[in-house]
């Protein structure tokens, strides 16, 4: 049986000055979800998330992300999302894939607010710092921008979660790829450079 991938993106809650000094923590309000099959998608989900320790969206979050109050309110609730999450990642036995590190860092803060319990468990791979290494950066790439230097376009739109999950998805192949093809091949063994039947015919 091949091993599935589980790539994910959340997008976040936004303080502003007021909720800041009321100790103000992001929550998940948009969850991207993808299960891929070495380079075949089979599976995706996608939801807004409604915050409960702080409801309303600012209006710094609302701008930057165009998320509407309405849609979170109307999204499913972060209980529900850790049972999906606990059920896509049911045998354990996938590759967890992000851009980044916030969003697990968000999640296990999440369920800690909430005391529900973390839903993941496998291989946690951040791809942007798989990617700063292998290209030898100095400071990590923006997704887009690392998708933008393959010569490629993400899918759909930035800062929308499913959108940023399956170019996370993207990258992970075009970079596996580059890593295949890098790969030294092994050297060459005297069997393989010499012919001995022609040899020994040669010695008879």
């Amino acid at each position: 049986m091949n091993k599935k991938f589980f790539f994910i993106d959340f997008e976040f809650s936004m303080p502003d000055a007021r909720l800041t000094a009321q100790g103000f923590y992001p929550e998940i309000i948009e969850a991207g979800l993808v299960i891929a099959d070495k380079d075949q998608i089979v599976r995706t989900f996608s939801s807004y998330v409604k915050p409960s320790a702080f409801p309303v969206l600012t209006e710094r979050c609302k701008r930057f992300l165009k998320i509407e109050q309405q849609q979170v309110e109307e999204g499913i609730s972060f209980d529900e999302l850790t049972r999906i999450l606990a059920e896509w990642n049911e045998d354990g036995e996938q590759s967890i894939i992000t851009w980044g590190n916030m969003d697990m860092k968000v999640l296990r803060k999440n369920c800690e607010e909430t005391g529900l319990p973390f839903p993941l468990k496998g291989q946690f791979i951040d791809l942007s710092m798989e990617y700063k290494t292998f290209f030898g950066d100095r400071n990590q790439t923006g997704l887009w921008k690392a998708v933008q230097e393959y010569g490629k376009e993400g899918t759909g739109r930035h800062h929308r979660a499913l959108d940023d999950a399956l170019t996370t998805c993207h990258i992970y192949n075009l970079v596996e790829k580059d890593k295949a093809y890098m790969k030294k091949s092994k050297p060459p063994t005297i069997g393989d450079l010499v012919d001995f039947s022609q040899l020994l015919n040669r010695m008879a």
